[in-house]
Order: structure tokens, then sequence, then C-alpha cells
């Protein structure tokens, strides 16, 4: 599933959206972010997924370009969970400092099954 936002950012869900229930409660998430805004600052990124209001850190998926990975939590009493991904970034920006800049992706649903 793809979606275009922001600066034409594009997030590419990669996490099965249906998981049997862990006994830790914690459920992989996965997503490969591409933009092609050319003043974003790469080595700026600060990536994590969106749950219940709370950001939780995404990882950069080793030996693989733009994507990252990382765990949501959802309640033993919970048949799911809503969340989605946010990049924060900087960009380069004519004669000034680099500025601030997000890109959030749609929301998407993850099923517990049983």
């Amino acid at each position: 599933m793809l979606l275009l936002t922001g600066c034409a950012s594009t997030f590419t869900q990669v996490t099965p959206l249906k998981q049997p229930r862990n006994p830790n409660n914690l459920y992989p998430v996965e997503v490969i972010f591409t933009s092609p805004q050319q003043a974003l600052r790469w080595e700026s990124l600060k990536p994590f997924v969106l749950v219940n209001g709370d950001l939780y850190p995404l990882r950069p998926v080793p030996m693989v370009t733009n994507r990252w990975d990382g765990l949501v939590p959802v309640p033993p009493t919970a048949n799911g969970v809503t969340y989605r991904y946010k990049f924060d970034y900087l960009y380069n920006n004519m004669g000034t400092e680099p500025k601030p800049g997000s890109a959030s992706s749609p929301l998407y649903n993850l099923k517990i099954v049983e």
C-alpha cells in the first residue's frame, strides 16, 4: 500500500495487517520511506511509529536503504491498534539555517488474531 503525503514523501507499509497474539504484547512493524525532496537532510531523520498519542522510535533495518522497523504495543485485552508512521527531519533552506520538517503516513490498523 502506497500513499503520497507532504512533500511527496512515500510510505510503503511492509508489515502484515494481521498478526497472531504473542505473550509480550509487542508487535513488529516495518515501513519504507522515500522522498524526492532534494533539500531533505537524510542524516537528520528521526523516524517514529505513533500509537495512541505516544511516539515509539524506529530503527534502520540493517543493510537495507530507507527501511525502518520497530515495535507497537497492544494491550492483552485489545484485538488491535491503529497507528501511523511519523518522520521528523531537517531540510536545507536557501540563505538560512536548516528548517524542521515532518511527514506522516496514513493510519494503519493492526488486527491481533487468536
